[in-house]
């Protein structure tokens, strides 16, 4: 749902990545401080809309990312219209929306390595509380990288149920996910724990 960096030129690509980070940010915390008030949720949209034209994605990529996001739009408004009013759940669900909307604009613009150093420029005054910026970027390079690696494990399976002519409810596809998933958790594990990483001494060391 979430893509990896798509070099460009423009003016977003450009942007320092801390600005961006600190917009998307904001725009999350602003369209979410006033949950019963669309207007809020409403200009985050239009900042996404401006973003992703910018950006050079245009319209196209834009509904590249509403139709990875469709099943989380599918869940969200099913689940809230048990509990609340139609109106309110689709409030939420696009606040939601436009929340990946902007997230995955700053990381098609953002390269990982950037991302990476403004975490470590602004976790580096809380060593001295034992947080480590090192590790704190590891998990998040490994978050991004691993996005693309799940979407290539859910078109196996599909490519898989069609190739014995199964037609499975996407529901389905949970349970042979989960097993890809931890399986490949566990593989990324031992590489790491193979190059030291899972001691924390280890870690000091080469940071």
């Amino acid at each position: 749902m979430i893509p990896l960096h798509r070099p460009g030129t423009s003016a977003l690509h450009r942007a320092p990545a801390g600005v961006k980070l600190a917009a998307l940010a904001v725009l999350a915390v602003g369209s979410s401080v006033l949950p019963w008030a669309p207007w809020p949720t409403v200009v985050a949209g239009v900042v996404a809309i401006v973003g992703y034209l910018v950006a050079g994605l245009g319209i196209g990529g834009l509904v590249e990312q509403v139709l990875a996001a469709r099943w989380v739009i599918v869940l969200l408004v099913g689940t809230q219209m048990l509990f609340l009013p139609l109106a309110t759940a689709l409030t939420g669900t696009a606040r939601v929306l436009v929340v990946l909307l902007l997230a995955a604009l700053v990381t098609c613009t953002t390269s990982t390595g950037e991302m990476l150093e403004v975490v470590d420029r602004v976790l580096g005054p809380f060593r001295r509380f034992g947080v480590d910026p090192v590790r704190v970027g590891l998990v998040l390079a490994l978050t991004i990288a691993t996005i693309p690696v799940l979407q290539g494990f859910a078109a196996q399976i599909r490519e898989a149920q069609r190739a014995r002519g199964v037609r499975v409810p996407p529901v389905r596809l949970v349970v042979p996910l989960l097993v890809l998933s931890l399986k490949h958790a566990d593989d990324v594990g031992d590489a790491l724990a193979a190059r030291g990483l899972g001691d924390p001494d280890s870690t000091d060391e080469t940071a």
